[in-house]
């Protein structure tokens, strides 16, 4: 008989590796992206500030790949494991997604909300405002990067560059504050298609919380009909019950003076 596909567990000294490191790599992902996004926040910080920043990015990276070739070490089952850690794998070869390794942050948030006894969709509420607030923040700062560069940009501050973030993933587009450089649009384009992605998945949120409750009523609609008839039918029983004493009670006197 064959037994059903499912996806393999993570080996026991993999979830304890993960557990033990998660908070630590948590820390070096914050420290990452201070050390990435200071620089172009505070574009007059002195050469050896910058010198020192760029180690500690440096310092960051090497660690989260120390913890990716640790973890795949670990696994028992090696290919899946790089099969489903892509994004993991594209953060440590591709330099441009270094910022992105603070992401590992919203799976302790995921790991957090499990400890919490909450409802489903106020999970997805926490975990999708997460995202929403990361992506806001890293886009804002990265276009601003790559907007400095242009010859003549309308995106020069850091108010700007968050303002412009914010109209961007809720897909308002102003128009006011644009990208005029190819990297700014492809940033504009990620933060465009991640709006209407977390969009859909909050509406999708409220939506089953309506078709919940039309559930919940109608399901409690239904018990009350079903306990209603069971009522009826035994009041139905009491009632066909009495009137068979009744007749008894009445045919009783009459039968007992014939026979004398």
């Amino acid at each position: 008989m064959e037994q059903p596909l499912t996806a393999p567990l993570p080996s026991s000294r993999l979830r304890v590796w993960e557990r033990r490191t998660d908070p630590v790599l948590l820390g070096v992902g914050i420290l990452f992206l201070a050390g990435w996004a200071l620089p172009i926040v505070l574009p007059q910080l002195p050469e050896n500030t910058d010198r020192w920043l760029e180690g500690i990015q440096q310092t960051a990276w090497a660690l989260f790949a120390a913890d990716y070739a640790i973890r795949v070490w670990l696994s028992d089952r090696r290919r899946h494991f790089v099969a489903t850690h892509i994004p993991s794998l594209l953060v440590v070869l591709l330099p441009l997604l270094r910022p992105l390794a603070v992401l590992r942050s919203l799976l302790l948030l995921t790991a957090l909300m499990r400890r919490v006894t909450l409802p489903l969709r106020m999970r997805v509420t926490v975990y999708v405002s997460g995202w929403a607030c990361f992506l806001a923040l890293v886009g804002a700062i990265a276009v601003l990067d790559a907007e400095r560069r242009s010859a003549d940009p309308t995106i020069v501050t850091l108010s700007d560059a968050l303002w412009w973030s914010l109209t961007t993933m809720t897909t308002v587009g102003y128009g006011d504050l644009y990208p005029t450089t190819l990297e700014g649009r492809l940033i504009a384009a990620t933060l465009m298609l991640s709006g209407i992605a977390l969009l859909g998945v909050v509406t999708a949120s409220i939506a089953a919380w309506f078709v919940e409750r039309f559930q919940q009523t109608s399901a409690a609609e239904s018990r009350n009909e079903a306990d209603l008839r069971l009522v009826l039918a035994e009041l139905r029983k009491v009632r066909a019950r009495l009137d068979e004493l009744a007749e008894r009670r009445d045919d009783g006197p009459g039968t007992t003076t014939g026979s004398g």
